[in-house]
């Protein structure tokens, strides 16, 4: 977004910040009573490369998601009508995080090579149908913050000169805040791919992104005083979330190295890419050394440079499943009709493109 609209960076920013986290706590319940929640992360990734077709800020596409969820948590949508629920709330969330010319137009939509594989033509008397639907269902209000609308307030301070990187002081701040950015970045999309995580407010899910991204940087303390300040949370309460998020990192690491192995041939190029250390940590590992000081170590080979780590929206083989005996008492039918293919690909799509290597080791 503009400038003018990094709202962290302006005057108002404490007075805007403390008004989201009135507002969450105002947010609708979320029971993960939908039928079709096993299909929650296709028409996740659905809305996340749409969303980068056209460079959406983060808030639009996690509050277009965040949308998703709660209608299908209400109603029981047909997989035909999902396509159109999916783009319908991206749009609507586009218009309200964007710039009028920022925002999709129909024939743009229509014309995306992800669309005519699904056989999907959109009708503007059908979008207009959905979006009325959805807004009734919102009680027209869409001020409904998530994660991405806190993320960059936290990210503000996230890094600090005093910081020590593996116990050594930061010789590059800005290479520092740089990876610090991409990393919390790459946690926040792991979290939208889930709805567990619609479980914990979205501050906390924020505030444990940077917690995560400390951690995988070797960043020491792992949660400064200054941030615990200002998120209001502890390290005790984001050990919850901060698990789920480093279990999806690991699971990606893995799969990135078996890429890497079916690659025998390619030579590692360019630098060496961020480490953990010498020895594998495990998770529990990881979470229970919030304040640890890293010893000075001599820097271990990683991934390839120019191999891409694992999708975020790949640490999982299967998507999320759907509840056992779903409630039906509060969902209600809606007879939209489209006709798109109904046989959805048991896969993810490929959406994290940003990430084209893993994060560097600092120069001392």
């Amino acid at each position: 977004m503009e400038l003018e609209d990094q709202w962290w960076k302006g005057q108002l920013a404490a007075d805007i910040y403390q008004a989201l986290r009135y507002k969450e706590l105002k947010l609708p319940s979320y029971k993960g009573q939908s039928p079709q929640l096993n299909l929650r992360r296709y028409f996740a990734d659905l809305i996340a490369i749409v969303s980068n077709r056209f460079r959406l800020c983060p808030a639009a596409r996690h509050l277009a998601v965040y949308l998703l969820d709660l209608f299908m948590d209400r109603y029981d949508v047909t997989v035909q009508q999902l396509h159109m629920v999916s783009l319908s709330c991206l749009l609507l969330a586009s218009k309200f995080e964007e710039r009028e010319d920022r925002v999709p137009k129909l024939e743009t939509l229509n014309s995306l090579g992800c669309m005519s594989s699904m056989n999907l033509v959109l009708t503007k008397q059908g979008l207009l149908h959905m979006e009325l639907l959805l807004l009734e269902t919102f009680q027209w209000n869409l001020y409904l913050p998530t994660a991405a609308h806190f993320i960059e307030y936290y990210l503000s301070i996230a890094v600090h000169e005093g910081d020590l990187h593996d116990g050594w002081p930061m010789t590059c701040l800005e290479k520092t805040k740089l990876y610090m950015a991409k990393y919390a970045d790459y946690f926040l999309e792991v979290s939208l791919q889930d709805h567990v995580f619609l479980c914990f407010a979205p501050s906390l899910v924020a505030a444990a992104c940077v917690a995560t991204s400390r951690l995988i940087l070797h960043l020491s303390p792992t949660w400064p005083s200054r941030l615990q300040r200002l998120t209001g949370y502890t390290w005790e309460n984001l050990v919850p979330c901060a698990e789920k998020q480093l279990i999806a990192h690991d699971s990606d690491v893995k799969e990135a190295g078996k890429q890497k192995c079916q690659q025998p041939g390619q030579q590692q190029q360019g630098q060496t890419a961020y480490h953990s250390s010498g020895q594998t940590a495990t998770v529990a590992q990881y979470l229970h050394r919030p304040s640890m000081q890293y010893p000075q170590q001599a820097p271990q080979p990683g991934l390839a440079p120019n191999h891409r780590p694992a999708s975020y929206l790949s640490h999982s083989t299967t998507g999320p499943q759907p509840p056992n005996g779903p409630q039906h008492g509060n969902t209600q039918a809606i007879t939209t009709s489209l006709d798109p293919k109904s046989n959805i690909p048991n896969r993810a799509y490929q959406v994290s493109m940003h990430y084209t290597c893993a994060a560097p080791c600092f120069d001392r």
